[in-house]
């Protein structure tokens, strides 16, 4: 079976127990309340093949195994005229090569029971195969093969241009990825990283086959790519069919790519239009932290303290929830009511963004956005250790949820090591997660979010939207 994706990016969280991330030396000790089997976990294998192209594997109990290559390539990389260019070459994968047509590649993929999967986000595009633990060889010479044999056959680039244009319609009907698009827009306007994935439609409709291999030829370099592996592996076998399929794969002969740092703009983009609904659906925007900034953990515990709320789920009505701010919204005494909110934290390079998305109704918007913008300012002020430490259980059994299937160990491993160099065992994450407390949470809140700027984006029913001075000046509003 061969599928596409569209991610927007993702947590990645190797592998020694004895290196932590910057700024984690000299802040004390703590205690990590987790189960002894997470210091038993088997290290994640690592080797650099000749090329520059690292080779990871983490073995599991499994009978089947994803193998995939993570290349440092995504939207970022593009410019304004050639933006949409990573995603097009995804949809390009998989119709065909020099050594197999797109029907034999299918029926390939078919007949082993697999499944061959891609997806491109800002600062990464991937291709990866799931497939039994007995075709590793195979599933690596697919993926070698899409990758540098593709024809990019004229024909077949028409053809996508239709797909990838329905494919934007059908997204454009998902509000959230719309508003997320739109942030990032708002957020970081003089930058790549805020054009959309998949490129404006007037590019869509005149990427030519030459800007395709021109993408390919820069960025498609070995020392830019980590083929990553879980499941039932033997590394050494791992190693050898990558060497022997991508050991022919270039690496770069010059200077490594450079992409401009953004500069995170508070600005306000919205589109005020009369749903039937009467819904607004806003996003709110402080800058966040770059994956391997010091106080990138204490980012993810906030957003965990701060958490999400849907009305209606749950099982602990929201009036009775221990996340004062869940209550908040929940037991607020306005004119118009919260659906849901859920708080972000999303990490780049060089930058990140954080804050939260919410739906609300139109004579809500203004409580609604109150509520929030006290919400992450009390992180400030006064946030309480049984706050922070239920926002630190729930981040851990995300984390271990986000680990329950070798593809996701897979992604794992591949994302950290563009991201880190390296993947960061459990017990290190964990470790780092048990010494941040509600100091930890003030500090890093007070010095990042505390009278900070703010990007906004809201779409629909918007009459009741306070003007940006104003939501600005609540960033800096202590409630007691």
């Amino acid at each position: 079976m061969i599928s596409r994706g569209l991610c927007r990016g993702g947590r990645v969280f190797r592998s020694a127990r004895k290196s932590l991330l910057p700024g984690c030396e000299g802040r004390g000790a703590a205690t990590l309340n987790s189960d002894a089997s997470v210091w038993r976990q088997k290290p994640t294998e690592v080797t650099t093949l000749s090329n520059g192209l690292r080779v990871a594997s983490q073995q599991t109990f499994d009978e089947t195994l994803t193998v995939g290559v993570w290349i440092d390539a995504g939207s970022r990389f593009e410019t304004m005229e050639n933006n949409g260019t990573a995603h097009f070459l995804e949809h390009m994968a998989f119709k065909g090569t020099k050594r197999r047509n797109r029907i034999q590649l299918e029926k390939e993929i078919e007949n082993m029971g697999g499944h061959l999967n891609a997806y491109t986000s800002r600062e990464q595009t991937v291709y990866y195969a799931k497939c039994f633990k007995t075709d590793l060889r195979q599933g690596v010479d697919i993926l070698s093969d899409i990758l540098l044999n593709s024809n990019l056959d004229e024909n077949y680039v028409e053809f996508e241009r239709g797909v990838i244009l329905r494919e934007m319609e059908e997204v454009e009907k998902t509000t959230e990825e719309v508003i997320f698009d739109r942030l990032h827009l708002t957020a970081f306007n003089n930058s790549p990283l805020g054009f959309t994935i998949l490129g404006p439609v007037e590019n869509i409709q005149s990427i030519s086959r030459q800007q395709l291999t021109e993408y390919i030829q820069t960025h498609y370099k070995a020392d830019r790519m980590v083929i990553s592996a879980a499941g039932p592996i033997d590394h050494s076998e791992l190693v050898r069919v990558s060497e022997e399929f991508f050991g022919g794969c270039k690496a770069s002969t010059s200077a490594p790519v450079k992409i401009a740092s953004p500069k995170f703009q508070a600005a306000e983009l919205l589109y005020r239009s009369d749903e039937p609904t009467g819904l607004a659906h806003l996003a709110v925007g402080y800058e966040g932290v770059p994956w391997t900034h010091a106080d990138a953990i204490t980012f993810m515990v906030m957003q965990a303290t701060l958490g999400s709320y849907k009305r209606g789920e749950g099982l602990v009505p929201a009036n009775l929830s221990g996340n004062r701010l869940t209550n908040s919204i929940a037991n607020s005494k306005g004119q118009g009511s919260t659906d849901m909110y859920s708080a972000f934290n999303t990490c780049y390079k060089d930058t990140g963004l954080f804050g939260f998305y919410a739906q609300c109704d139109e004579a809500g918007v203004g409580q609604c956005l109150d509520e929030l913008l006290f919400g992450v300012d009390g992180l400030v002020h006064n946030v309480t250790e049984e706050e922070v430490e239920r926002g630190k259980r729930q981040l851990k059994t995300m984390l271990f949820g986000n680990l329950d299937s070798t593809t996701s160990i897979a992604e794992d491993i591949g994302r950290q090591l563009l991201v880190y160099g390296r993947r960061l065992p459990m017990s290190e994450l964990l470790f780092r997660v048990d010494m941040i407390d509600a100091a930890e949470v003030r500090r890093v809140a007070r010095k990042f979010l505390h009278d900070a700027p703010i990007a906004i984006t809201a779409l629909g029913s918007l009459d009741g939207m306070p003007p940006l001075a104003e939501l600005r000046r609540r960033t800096c509003t202590e409630r007691f």
